[in-house]
């Protein structure tokens, strides 16, 4: 079943895990998990906190973005540092099965899981066979 496809322009070069884009932002790895009440996103984002993460669904639009913040300890400054841009930021487009007025979202050690539910028509039901 296909609930959730990435937008075009955020897709993850073949050969990187958490890449960097061009417009100075990086791709978290994201890992989607689909049952039959709804998907579950879980976006990898070290060093973002709950304030600085923001979800956001417009139309069929799920944006995830976030800045994480380095601690650098006061009069020192890095010598070396391997990730340079300090934003996130993926889109995805949501089918009409994903009730995007029920998006929930919660982060916990640098990693956003996002929960959104099938749509009630979308959801399975049992049927009651009537005796006749």
């Amino acid at each position: 079943m296909n609930t959730l496809t990435q937008t075009r322009d955020q897709a993850t070069p073949p050969q990187a895990h958490g890449a960097q884009r061009d417009e100075g932002t990086l791709l978290p790895p994201v890992d989607v998990i689909e049952d039959a009440t709804g998907i579950t996103l879980y976006a990898d984002m070290p060093g973002v906190t709950k304030d600085r993460v923001h979800v956001r669904v417009e139309g069929e639009q799920l944006t995830l973005e976030g800045e994480m913040s380095l601690a650098v300890p006061q009069g020192m400054e890095p010598t070396h540092a391997e990730v340079r841009r300090s934003r996130y930021h993926r889109a995805f487009t949501l089918s009409k099965e994903l009730d995007a007025d029920k998006v929930s979202a919660e982060m916990s050690q640098g990693v956003l899981r996002v929960r959104i539910p099938k749509a009630a028509h979308a959801q399975p039901r049992r049927v009651q066979v009537q005796v006749s």
